[in-house]
């Protein structure tokens, strides 16, 4: 029983030995920077290709470049004493991230920059390399799968004397009300369209009626207000 070390042990340990940072050799230290940045690019690079979103924002994607190298820096300086881990852990925990994800999909690229951080600061350099192929090439080919149905927006502005031919003309689409504005001169409407290979003649159909104003279908991704 007096072999057995309690964590309080542990931690004076830890203490009187403060000089295992020099375990981290300068190579290490290279060569776990340099693949989490090799990765890192990679994932802004899947990213850019595989990008199907509204807006594309170029700070975000680079966010995923110093995502992993970050993350391998702190791996690497937690894993050579238990005092920093738990004052690494503890300063963390204060941080607080109020940034609105509103793609799904970005906060997979998150977990992975995170991931591939993590294995390149425990120097796991095959598992990270080969990992964040495999999760490339597989983003990249679900990407390029041909989307059978799309949803979109149509807006249309119209009087009181296309409501009967309005009526008639979207009951041959697939639509879902959204909005209608009623105003003095004209009534506006939003309905959710979904269509096939983009298919838009019949817009022409609908401007075409009379009383329509005017007609606009907008790509539909979900960030719009509902």
């Amino acid at each position: 029983m007096g072999d057995v070390l309690n964590f309080q042990d542990i931690v004076k340990k830890s203490v009187l030995h403060l000089e295992a940072f020099r375990s981290i050799s300068y190579v290490d230290m290279i060569l776990g920077l340099a693949c989490a940045f090799m990765i890192g690019l990679f994932i802004y690079w899947v990213y850019r290709k595989a990008f199907r979103g509204v807006v594309y924002s170029y700070n975000y994607n680079v966010s995923f470049v110093l995502m992993t190298m970050i993350t391998a820096l702190i791996i690497m300086t937690i894993s050579t004493n238990i005092v920093l881990s738990l004052g690494m852990v503890g300063a963390l925990s204060i941080v607080r991230f109020r940034t609105a994800v509103k793609d799904p999909l970005d906060i997979v690229y998150m977990f992975w920059a995170i991931s591939a951080g993590i294995a390149s600061g425990a120097k796991i350099y095959p598992l990270a390399l080969g990992g964040s192929l495999i999760i490339g090439l597989t983003i990249l080919w679900l990407s390029r799968r041909k989307v059978r149905e799309q949803a979109y927006l149509l807006i249309i502005r119209h009087t009181d004397d296309a409501t009967g031919g309005l009526r008639i003309e979207l009951r041959k689409l697939n639509t879902k009300l959204k909005s209608k504005t009623v105003r003095k001169d004209f009534t506006e409407l939003t309905v959710e369209v979904m269509l096939r290979d983009d298919n838009t003649a019949f817009l022409q159909t609908i401007s075409a009626i009379d009383g329509v104003l005017d007609a606009s279908l907008i790509n539909y991704t979900g960030d719009y207000a509902q």
